[in-house]
């Protein structure tokens, strides 16, 4: 299977903040061994991301990824190229439920964001599964069926085309003129240069150096009409990560000046516990358990407001327990709440 657009739509889609390798690099570093004429650091060339190479640390850790994945890579020191052993191919991937199970989610995640992303991630998923249910079959394995509840993601088409005019200006470090409605509806003219892309709560963003601002913004990319990329072209600082710019931020997007955080201590019910350890919301956080099963769980956020009103979805059964000011600020969200519903008039 050749290097073609679907892995490179997956390039510029961030689906969740994790420390796990990303799945695009994993399918370009299986699309380089494939094609069996790179060494070591070519293999850093055919996988980076724009200009970024990956460290020798971060390579060798992937191809370990590849190699417990069960693919049967190896190094042809007369050769000096990495490749597959002799008879496979991507072509005829033997996977195992768990591999399955990960290619499922993705077809999955492509299903939600629809359009041309979509289809490119359900036509690259479709030739992998296409090509191990066969296998699976022969061997008398069978799948569970799996239910995905991930926010649908639909672009119109201004929309795509702005996505993938942000993507290739991106690719190209080039800098973007557009223009943006921001949350109140206000409209402005901006030249910014795309960093990045983080895709949450069903909307796509772009991570961009805003020039009239001097300073990063995240855009949503819905919200973007009449972009044109120009000629000016950017250099990326080497030291930006954009899944680091969205740890601190329970959607990714959401970040305070200066990018200070601030620790946040939040006590959940027995009841609730489990459920709240599971929901990884920041990246910084510190979990303290008690004998009747309750947790205490630090946030360090980048936006208090954005965590608060995270918290009030868990209703009665969280409560913020640090800083005092914290607690004051959720005692002023309750008591507006509560004025509202005693100024609602019923219908009828």
């Amino acid at each position: 299977m050749a290097h073609d657009e679907a892995s490179d739509a997956l390039g510029y889609v961030m689906v969740e903040r994790t420390t796990e390798p990303k799945i695009v690099l994993l399918v370009r570093l299986l699309n380089a061994i494939d094609e069996g004429r790179h060494s070591f650091e070519h293999l850093k060339d055919r996988i980076a991301d724009g200009t970024k190479r990956p460290s020798t640390r971060s390579l060798r850790r992937y191809l370990a990824v590849l190699s417990d994945a069960g693919f049967p890579w190896y190094f042809d020191r007369a050769t000096n190229t990495y490749r597959f052993a002799d008879g496979y191919s991507l072509k005829r991937l033997d996977l195992s439920n768990a591999e399955l199970f990960g290619l499922v989610a993705l077809r999955s995640f492509g299903a939600s964001i629809g359009g041309a992303i979509g289809q490119s991630i359900d036509d690259l998923t479709s030739k992998l599964l296409g090509s191990s249910t066969g296998t699976a079959r022969a061997k008398g394995e069978s799948t569970s069926p799996m239910a995905f509840r991930l926010p649908e993601i639909r672009l119109d088409e201004a929309g795509e085309s702005a996505l993938r005019i942000f993507s290739n200006a991106e690719r190209d470090s080039r800098s973007v003129e557009f223009v943006y409605q921001d949350k109140e509806g206000n409209r402005s003219t901006r030249v910014a240069d795309p960093y990045g892309f983080i895709v949450s709560s069903g909307r796509i963003y772009c991570v961009a150096y805003d020039q009239s601002r001097r300073d990063k913004r995240v855009f949503a990319i819905d919200n973007v009409s009449e972009p044109q990329m120009l000629a000016r072209t950017f250099v990326k600082p080497q030291d930006f990560d954009v899944e680091a710019y969205a740890a601190a931020s329970i959607s990714g997007v959401m970040h305070s000046g200066g990018m200070e955080t601030t620790s946040v201590r939040v006590r959940f019910a027995p009841r609730v516990a489990k459920a709240a350890i599971a929901a990884r919301v920041v990246a910084e956080r510190q979990i303290e358990r008690f004998p009747d099963n309750s947790v205490e769980i630090e946030y360090r956020v980048a936006d208090v407001d954005e965590l608060l009103r995270w918290v009030l979805g868990w209703g009665a059964q969280a409560e913020v327990t640090q800083p005092e000011r914290m607690r004051d600020r959720m005692l002023e969200l309750a008591r507006e709440i509560t004025e509202k519903y005693r100024e609602a008039k019923p219908v009828g």
